[in-house]
Order: C-alpha cells, then sequence, then structure tokens
C-alpha cells in the first residue's frame, strides 16, 4: 500500500468518477483503475461499485475512507514536522494590521511569499497598536504591522518600516464661515472623533487638546482608519489620520487638513523572539522587509 494508491482512493470517493479522479491526482484513469485494483488485492475487499453513473463506495469502501483519510492526515502531518526540522518554511502565520493593505504594502508582501514561500499562509487581523502588540506579547499574534512612536519595545524585535505623519482633518459640515478653525482652541472646541485608548492615534488626540489646554471628551468613536474617514467624511467631526489618507480626503471635498499641527510616527513591524524561531514567521518578516527596503 502506498500513499498515492490512498489518494486516489479518496479522490475517487469524491469525484465519483475515474476521469474527475485522473485529472485531481494528476494522472490517466487506465493508472487509477490499476491503483484501485491494487488496493482491493491487498485488502481483500471491494472498494467500490462501477456503474454506467460513476463510482459507488461499497460498504467496505465507506469504513475504509475514513482510515485512508486519517492516514493521509497523518502522512502531511509528519511531512510538516519535517519540514520544519528542516527549517523550511510551512504553516499558517497571524498578523495583525493597524491599517488598510494597500498602506502596509501587503499586496507585495504576499507576492513574495509565494514565490519564495508557497507553503506560508498569512492570515490577518486587525486590530489598533496597542492591542496587536499586546496580542504578540502573548502569543495570540505571531507578528503585527503598528503604529508606533518608539524604536524598541521591551522583550520584543520592533522594526521600523517608513515614517507616517498624523495630522487633524475637519468635515466640510463643520467649516466655519467656509474656512478652517483660526488656532489650536478652535480646532479643539469642535465635535471630534475619537479613538480608543489603546489606538496609537489616541496618544495624538490627547497631546493636542492638551496643547490646546483644553480635556479630550470621549464622544463618537472608531477603532478602525476606514471607520475614522467616513465618520469625519459625514460631518461626525473632527478626526486624526494619516496625511496620505487627509490628501485624498481633500481631494474628494471630504474634509481639509488643518495645517498648524502634526505628529510623526512610523509603521513598525512587531514580533517575538519565539514566533521568531518558526521558519514561516521568519519568512513572513523576510517579506515584509524585502518589500519595504
Amino acid at each position: 500500500m502506498e500513499i498515492y494508491q490512498l489518494k486516489t482512493f479518496v479522490a475517487v470517493a469524491t469525484e465519483g468518477n475515474l476521469t474527475r479522479a485522473a485529472e485531481r491526482v494528476f494522472t490517466s484513469p487506465p493508472a487509477v483503475s490499476a491503483q484501485l485494483k491494487a488496493l482491493e488485492d491487498e485488502f481483500g475487499v471491494k472498494l467500490f461499485e462501477r456503474s454506467a453513473r460513476g463510482m459507488t463506495l461499497t460498504a467496505a469502501g465507506e469504513r475504509l475512507l475514513a482510515e485512508a483519510q486519517r492516514t493521509l492526515e497523518a502522512a502531511q502531518a509528519m511531512q510538516a514536522a519535517a519540514a520544519q526540522i528542516r527549517g523550511e518554511a510551512r504553516g499558517q502565520v497571524r498578523m495583525g494590521t493597524v491599517s488598510d493593505a494597500v498602506a502596509l504594502r501587503l499586496g507585495e508582501v504576499f507576492l513574495h511569499l509565494a514565490e519564495r514561500h508557497p507553503q506560508v499562509q498569512l492570515q490577518l487581523q486587525q486590530l489598533v497598536s496597542l492591542r496587536a502588540i499586546q496580542a504578540v506579547r502573548r502569543g495570540e499574534l505571531d507578528c503585527a504591522c503598528v503604529l508606533h512612536e518608539t524604536e524598541t519595545l521591551d522583550g520584543l524585535e520592533l522594526r521600523r518600516l517608513q515614517a507616517v505623519e498624523i495630522v487633524p482633518v475637519v468635515p466640510q459640515r463643520l467649516l466655519q464661515g467656509g474656512g478652517l478653525p483660526p488656532d489650536l482652541a478652535s480646532l479643539a472646541a469642535l465635535p471630534w472623533v475619537t479613538t480608543p485608548p489603546d489606538c496609537g492615534l489616541r496618544m495624538h488626540q490627547e497631546r493636542l487638546f492638551a496643547q490646546a489646554g483644553r480635556p479630550l471628551e470621549v464622544g463618537l468613536t472608531a477603532d478602525t482608519e476606514v471607520a475614522i474617514r467616513s465618520m469625519v467624511a459625514a460631518g461626525m467631526g473632527a478626526g486624526m489620520v494619516r496625511s496620505d489618507q487627509a490628501a485624498l480626503m481633500e481631494a474628494a471635498g471630504q474634509a481639509r487638513v488643518w495645517p498648524g499641527w502634526s505628529a510623526p510616527t512610523w509603521f513598525c513591524w512587531v514580533s517575538s523572539p519565539k514566533a521568531l524561531a518558526v521558519p514561516a514567521v521568519a519568512a513572513v518578516r523576510g517579506a515584509v522587509m524585502e518589500t519595504w527596503v
């Protein structure tokens, strides 16, 4: 009994047709028939009933199908373990993101992975920055791309990818006489779309309000960039966004940048030493760094 024979058995059971099963296992219908006969001879039971409508499992075939599937799963697990021992990148990597895929150039990251490490699957979860960092610390995420100001994070690897400027934007509906607020105090007096305390943008909002000499009043809250832009564009309040997003909002006539204030930050890669010991996570890091170099 060979693994390829079991794959053929499962393919025929799934397709119920020799030709389609042959296409599925990349061989010919006569070869499929020969493999099934070899299995039936070895097991001493009939696996399929053959008719004009196709191939139907016998009672014995039904019982042995489950065993064949378990055997194939065990073989795949053994192959994955051997690949990890050899240091090959294989498996699923959980990655947190705080921004849209275009801003993080994730399309290019996926292309690099597909070319160099096709057995690595990247699973994305959108979270605000501090939640993503905490999830990496707890091992709930393998890595994350976050907005962060400092150059280091205790116990984690942090790599700066790109400088980002955060700016305040005012929706058209809140422009005073068609113009922007004349000073920081007037800007802070507007309704605002705030972010959760563990969002990287919240710190910048609090800094702006402190400089204006006003407390930040938490009202409308959004925890994704898309939601912030949508709420600002709808005129619900001023907000903090990246400068590239602010330029797009201005071009669309949705809001205007208040030019008297900005804050620098960075898109950063974050992971833990334990996660990076896994070849698949190291492969994702390599793809991210190659994309951003």
